[in-house]
């Protein structure tokens, strides 16, 4: 059900949000992202809390900085060591963090081999004491992004629960797959709901959201936001057009015109944000299939994108294909 969200001192307007993404969820892809869909907020990708110790100048433009045009902003870290995890909450919250995620779900390997990420799930004893360690080193809001047992042995619900209840953690987030299934599995929804009932706090449902159906079926779990992930690369509209249908409003599809300018647009923000034209043009190549909604030759247009070398010749495709 749309309805505000209420985390902790803080309320939404709309309760669904633009969840986080490894590779792509810097300011860039953030603000477009408010822009076209004001969603109660946005999340950063993982940063490392190791990374946060040094703050090399291209980690604080691709994972830290904050356009001052855009919503608000979860940041989401991940580590091991309470100390740093506690260190790196103090550095998100002084870059202007409005709420600050513990992520629990990663399922990379060289993720869970650092002991962090999915691997938490089945060490209670070290996720209390990095969840404290948050709590103690910040006001803001914070959550922990988890996943669910599945149909795995591991069974880890309830304790869980008891860490998140026992940390003071102010919301919950839950992908409804376990750590070893992939985006094509079926999201388990009543493992959703089962946390949103055993919880008093707000809980937050993920996993396989992109359209209006999908929506309806997040928020049956009785969850109080739902987060959107993937199905955001290449459609910051994409809330906006959730919220209208919710509303039973009208919204109709940007034409193939309008999503030319909006990819040329998020190429140019990426290219200011990095201070690099080639590291602008090389991710340019990574979304340009997720822009190609209402393309005839979207083969054709992702090979030119592929073999430009410039923004100026980038603009000059976008023109031919989409304009």
């Amino acid at each position: 059900m749309l309805k505000p969200l209420h985390i902790a001192n803080k309320t939404f307007p709309v309760n669904i949000i633009q969840g986080p993404l490894a590779g792509y969820s810097c300011s860039a892809f953030r603000l477009l992202t408010w822009e076209q869909s004001k969603p109660a907020f946005t999340c950063t990708e993982m940063i490392s809390c190791n990374a946060l110790a040094h703050q090399p100048k291209l980690t604080y433009r691709r994972y830290i900085e904050k356009d001052p045009n855009e919503g608000p902003v979860c940041f989401q870290i991940f580590g091991k060591d309470p100390e740093k995890i506690g260190h790196a909450t103090k550095v998100v919250t002084d870059y202007g963090a409005d709420l600050i995620d513990l992520n629990c779900g990663c399922p990379v390997k060289k993720v869970r081999r650092q002991h962090a990420g999915s691997s938490l799930l089945t060490d209670p004893a070290t996720l209390y004491k990095l969840l404290s360690a948050m709590k103690k080193n910040t006001h803001l809001p914070i959550a922990a992004k988890i996943r669910v047992e599945g149909n795995s042995p591991d069974k880890f619900h309830a304790e869980i629960i008891k860490v998140v209840s026992d940390a003071g953690v102010d919301f919950l987030v839950v992908h409804g797959r376990h750590w070893n299934e992939t985006y094509k599995d079926s999201c388990h929804y009543d493992q959703i709901q089962f946390f949103v009932e055993a919880l008093k706090i707000p809980v937050i449902g993920n996993g396989n959201v992109f359209c209006i159906n999908s929506l309806q079926k997040m928020f049956a779990t009785g969850c109080a936001g739902v987060m959107v992930a993937r199905a955001g690369v290449g459609q910051p509209w994409l809330i906006q057009k959730l919220i209208a249908q919710m509303r039973q409003q009208e919204f109709i599809d940007p034409s193939p015109e309008e999503i030319g300018v909006i990819f040329m647009r998020h190429i140019q923000l990426l290219e200011k944000l990095l201070g690099n034209e080639k590291f602008a043009l090389l991710h340019a190549r990574k979304i340009a299939s997720s822009y190609t909604q209402g393309l005839h030759n979207k083969k054709e247009f992702c090979f030119a994108v592929n073999n430009c070398s410039n923004l100026q010749e980038l603009k000059n495709i976008c023109l031919r294909y989409f304009i």
